[in-house]
């Protein structure tokens, strides 16, 4: 009797080990279950950012048609700091044949709501990049009660994109920021023929009206426009840093223009030399491996 007992006590926890082992199983332990984190999920690659594009499709307002650089009043595309074949201009330094592979659909006195336009217009050629420098005409308003609101602004913007991005998920977009109008001011009144040529022409009266007044009023109609084309270049770096193909670049902004660099004619559009810059500018952001900062 007392051989057998400690045999068969054995075989009987091995059968409860077994059942216990089944049930466990078949209901799953929940202590475990609390304890187990769920595989996690790869996050998508993002898309890789092509330095050396090869079309582009420019868009915006009369800096990009090179407007007063050449003669007064008039465009001259041939010095676009974005297309422009008598420059050294990004399609120049980015592109292998730019007179058959860029295309210009900036307008003089295009506003944000002109984009998505001219974006319709632009993805016809399927161009690998898309610049656009534009918003200095939603500020520079007869009055500044007339400046473009900021969700007009973006709901425009993103508008544009969206119909890039319909057609073309896999193409670029560089978005410059507005130039510092009151800087332009500030360097041009300096100039007694570009301010009457500002009177004449009416260019930006929001900024430039009145441009030796320094009283109150003027001080702080020039702020409301400052403070404006802040509002309109955040909502550009907003709304690109939501698209993973979009880089926004603050620098042309910050760009302190010197006489030199503006028009002859005007004193605030980019002269051939300042058109030069821009190119300078957007080249060194698009061929960078990481966005500007």
């Amino acid at each position: 009797m007392g051989t057998t007992r400690g045999p068969r006590r054995s075989a009987g926890a091995r059968a409860a080990a077994v059942a216990l082992g089944t049930v466990l199983l078949a209901t799953g332990c929940e202590g475990d279950a609390e304890n187990k984190t769920a595989p996690a999920t790869p996050s998508p690659a993002r898309p890789a950012w092509k330095t050396r594009p090869e079309s582009l499709a420019s868009l915006g307002d009369s800096i990009t048609r090179g407007f007063d650089a050449c003669s007064v009043l008039e465009d001259c595309p041939e010095v676009s700091w974005a297309t422009g074949t008598e420059v050294d201009s990004l399609a120049r330094r980015l592109l292998l044949s730019p007179q058959t592979s860029s295309w210009n659909y900036a307008r003089t006195g295009a506003r944000m709501a002109d984009l998505p336009g001219q974006m319709r217009a632009a993805v016809a050629h399927k161009p690998q990049l898309v610049t656009v420098l534009l918003g200095a005409n939603d500020a520079c308003r007869a009055d500044v009660a007339q400046m473009t609101p900021v969700d007009s602004f973006r709901a425009d913007l993103q508008s544009a994109l969206g119909t890039l991005r319909s057609s073309l998920p896999t193409s670029q977009v560089y978005v410059a920021g507005i130039p510092d109008l009151k800087r332009l001011w500030s360097e041009g009144r300096k100039n007694v023929l570009g301010k009457q040529i500002w009177k004449m022409a009416s260019i930006c009266p929001s900024m430039l009206r009145d441009a030796d007044a320094v009283d109150e009023a003027a001080e702080e109609r020039r702020a409301q426009v400052d403070k404006r084309v802040g509002e309109y270049n955040a909502v550009l770096k907003d709304v690109c840093s939501k698209d993973a193909l979009c880089r926004y670049d603050g620098a042309v902004n910050g760009y302190n223009f010197t006489q030199q660099e503006l028009s002859k004619w005007d004193w605030f559009h980019p002269s051939k030399k300042g058109q030069g810059e821009l190119a300078g500018l957007a080249y060194r952001a698009i061929t960078a491996d990481r966005p500007v900062a």
